[in-house]
Parts: structure tokens; C-alpha cells; sequence
């Protein structure tokens, strides 16, 4: 990209990781450095599986959880800075972190059509606006062309301590198995990804690296933000 006002461009920052590296909160606040919004792709498929169990939908059952993503309309709303689910009008950005949606979350987003519903609501809703994106395939299968790209991990052990001392019981070594495995658009660094290690580096030391990659590829964005 030349080094050009950005601002009627689609500008896309990818961002994956395995589950508690830390890559939702590093690309909150990567976002708001630049002045772009953000979007966490992780609560479009927690949205849509909280949608299946709001309709008693066997969220291990392959063809149940497509027909019903297939007959919900899923939107993405705006409340400022972040991007956020609407589900068949409903927000259900309360749920997203319940026990049992945790439970649910990675069969539902292994199914091939959920995936490609929501992959394609993704792309047609960052055309023409500037987002960082975060998930698990968003720089290896939903945005591949974009330069900027980044993948954040950490030890499966220091990822576990996380989500404890968030107060959760989701088991990191058997997500990181299921994402890592399925079929569809698997865990994986996409080609050109730049790896950080997150399990030494506070956010804004990783921030400071990514503002630092982006900006010798010559994404140009207001330098005066904080």
C-alpha cells in the first residue's frame, strides 16, 4: 500500500490466536492507537451459539446448527468503537461469556456453514471501513489478501492461568485440539502472519510492536494518538 491517505480505503488488520493469548485485548486497544474500529469475529460465532441453545438446538448436531444459523439473520451493530453481534434482532453481547455457551462454542464453530455465513458477513461489513479483526482464521481464510496480519500466542499454560484468573473453566488444551483440528478453516499462523509471544510482553509493549511492523509495510494513520 502506498503511503497515502487510507481513510475511503478498506483497511484490514488480522489478528489470530489460540484462545486466552491475550489477542482480544491487544487488538482492542491496537485499534484504538489508529483511530479503527474493532471487531472480535470470536463473539459472532458465541452469538450464534448462544442463538442454538435460546432455541434448544443440539449444538453437537452438525445439520441442526446449519439449518438454524441458516434461518437466523445475523448482523454486525456498532456502539462507537466496537462491532458486536445482532442476532435475529436480539443483542446477546450478556451471554456471551456463559458457561454454557463456552461449552458449545467450539462444536458450533466448527460447522462448515457457520463458518461460511459468518466468514461472508465479515467481509462484506469491513469493505470500505478501516477494523482490526481478531479470531482464530481471520489472516489464514477470511482476509488472506490483507499484508497486515498477526498471530499472538502464549504457552498452553500461562493461556489456563488466564482464563482462571478471569473466573472461567473453559479447558484450554482441549480448545486449542478442537481449532486446531476441524476441518474447516483450522487454528494455523496464516503465510506472512508476524508471531508475538504474549506471555512476557504487557499490551502495550505488543501494541508497540505491531504499530512498529504496520507501519514499515507503510500503513500511514495519525501518529499523535494515544
Amino acid at each position: 500500500m502506498n503511503k497515502a491517505d487510507t481513510s475511503s480505503f478498506t483497511v484490514v488488520i488480522a489478528i489470530d490466536g489460540p484462545a486466552a493469548s491475550g489477542k482480544s485485548t491487544v487488538a482492542r486497544a491496537l485499534a484504538a492507537r489508529l483511530g479503527y474500529r474493532f471487531l472480535n469475529s470470536g463473539d459472532l460465532y458465541r452469538a450464534i451459539t448462544w442463538n442454538c441453545l435460546s432455541q434448544d438446538v443440539d449444538c453437537r448436531n452438525v445439520g441442526a446448527v446449519a439449518s438454524a444459523v441458516g434461518n437466523s439473520h445475523v448482523e454486525i451493530g456498532c456502539d462507537g468503537t466496537d462491532y458486536y453481534p445482532v442476532v435475529d434482532g436480539a443483542d446477546p453481547r450478556a451471554h456471551l461469556r456463559e458457561q454454557v455457551v463456552n461449552a458449545n462454542v467450539s462444536p458450533v464453530s466448527a460447522v462448515p456453514a457457520v463458518r461460511y455465513i459468518l466468514s461472508a458477513a465479515i467481509r462484506v461489513h469491513a469493505q470500505g471501513r478501516q477494523t482490526v479483526v481478531e479470531g482464530r482464521d481471520i489472516g489464514s481464510a477470511v482476509f488472506p489478501e490483507t499484508p497486515y496480519k498477526f498471530y499472538i500466542d502464549a504457552p498452553a499454560q500461562v493461556r489456563q492461568r488466564r482464563r482462571r484468573d478471569q473466573g472461567q473453566t473453559e479447558e484450554i488444551a482441549k480448545r486449542d485440539f478442537i481449532d486446531s483440528t476441524r476441518s474447516t478453516d483450522p487454528l494455523t499462523i496464516a503465510p506472512g502472519a508476524t508471531v508475538i509471544d504474549t506471555s512476557t510482553l504487557d499490551v502495550e509493549g505488543v501494541v508497540a510492536a505491531m504499530v512498529e511492523k504496520i507501519c514499515a509495510q507503510g500503513l500511514v494513520f495519525d501518529r499523535t494518538r494515544r
